[in-house]
């Protein structure tokens, strides 16, 4: 997509904030600014050849490797079945590689290979970029308080999490759920 396309797409979501809902919910302002941001590093890391969902993986793996395929998931904020996709392609790719260890032959461990490892030197100057042109002309107090009020926010939703004690369900299970709703019949054909 050109950026003059862009621009339109931008113009209305910065009028919609400014001028038709200033006062919306947080979360909307909050996944606009994150879709903003992840739009302007996917096109940096297609230069490269990096899907953001490799990106998402390598972050975590560059922090430190040899983690569990469950672990990669539960780190990344993404279900199993999601992980094991990416992980495929990026074994294909050359950026890890998947290994079990003796003593347990059920855990599958991912490694990042040394082309995996060299990608940090190329894009993560590319997401330090992003950074910096998202925050032009944003006062270092303000990027502060944004930074500390975001960070209260994932700890207060952690807690809300912990508290109503529920774990965020499978795609599966969500399409069990979606057949189980109220008022609908199950399509075994008995009534």
């Amino acid at each position: 997509m050109s950026r003059s396309s862009a621009q339109p797409d931008t113009q209305a979501i910065l009028r919609h904030w400014r001028e038709a809902v200033p006062n919306d919910r947080l979360a909307h302002l909050v996944k606009d600014a994150t879709r903003a941001l992840v739009r302007a590093l996917t096109m940096r890391l297609a230069e490269h050849a990096v899907s953001f969902g490799h990106w998402t993986f390598l972050r975590i793996l560059w922090e430190g490797d040899r983690l569990t395929q469950r672990e990669l998931s539960e780190r990344a904020g993404v279900m199993e079945p999601t992980t094991f996709s990416a992980l495929k392609a990026m074994e294909r790719l050359g950026y890890i590689r998947r290994r079990k260890f003796t003593g347990d032959r059920k855990k599958v461990y991912v490694l990042l290979t040394a082309k995996g490892r060299s990608l940090r030197r190329v894009l993560v100057p590319l997401a330090e970029d992003v950074n910096r042109i998202a925050v032009r002309g944003v006062k270092p107090a303000a990027i502060a308080t944004t930074r500390g009020v975001l960070i209260s926010i994932i700890e207060n939703m952690a807690r809300d999490e912990t508290a109503i004690d529920m774990k965020m369900p499978s795609t599966r299970a969500l399409a069990g759920l979606k057949r189980k709703a109220p008022g609908r019949r199950p399509k075994s054909g008995k009534s």
